[in-house]
């Protein structure tokens, strides 16, 4: 499974975590290869990240445009270098609940009274997943290059600067990304070009970092162990 997630809304996040040293010089004269290794520098060094989101994907294929929203945090322990946990709560249009605690990865469905549940080995696979929960590499898996000439934005007044990640290697869904990266190192928007044009934007806000520890058992438990509610049809593949 290339794609992160598979849901009916085509739910798929990319990737990226944070950095210690905020740049002395002028974002406009960084190169987008120097934006890209801040940015992995900092997010190698984070153990949680939450945030809420807003979701839209739209394009020939996709049918008509879908929109989202929800909260998603992620957790590592850096020190024991253990596989990273993530939890996606969708609270719009439909309740979704995408979970993994590196073990497993549940998808659950309200109006479908589903939950899918695989191996979190799948998502290893994806670029993406690989980058929020530490274990992938911007310049090993990605080209580095300026925006598309389309992407106009004043970056003195924006305090962004966007860059575009193109897969070394060939991924059935997603063919490149463009990713909003801030002064202090924070991905502040996500824009994702899969092979048949459908374009899925992520708008990230009210990010907090490192806010919740991995070596506290009762919360690890309760973000990253969801229990359907009764009725559910369990779906292992």
């Amino acid at each position: 499974m290339n794609r992160l997630f598979q849901t009916p809304y085509s739910i798929q996040t990319v990737l990226i975590f944070l950095l210690l040293l905020i740049p002395v010089f002028s974002l406009a004269d960084e190169t987008p290869e120097e934006t890209a290794a801040r940015l992995q520098q900092r997010y190698d060094e984070i153990h949680s990240l939450q945030f809420d989101f807003t979701q839209d994907t739209r394009g020939q294929l996709a049918g008509r445009p879908k929109s989202g929203m929800g909260q998603a945090f992620f957790v590592r322990d850096t020190a024991n270098n253990t596989p990273g946990m993530m939890r996606w709560n969708y609270s719009s249009p439909d309740r979704q609940v995408l979970v993994s605690d590196g073990k497993t990865f549940s998808m659950y469905f309200e109006t479908l009274a589903q939950m899918i549940v695989t191996d979190a080995e799948v998502l290893k696979r994806d670029l993406t997943y690989s980058f929020f929960t530490g274990r992938g590499s911007l310049q090993e898996n990605f080209t580095v290059s300026a925006a598309d000439e389309h992407f106009s934005t004043n970056r003195q007044e924006s305090k962004t600067i966007i860059i575009k990640l193109t897969p070394k290697q060939m991924q059935s869904q997603v063919a490149a990304i463009h990713i909003w990266v801030t002064e202090d190192s924070l991905i502040q928007r996500i824009e994702i070009l899969d092979h048949f044009d459908t374009l899925t934007v992520l708008n990230l806000s009210h990010l907090k970092v490192n806010k919740l520890s991995p070596h506290d058992p009762v919360l690890i438990k309760r973000l990253f162990t969801f229990v359907p509610p009764e009725g559910t049809e369990i779906i292992e593949q």
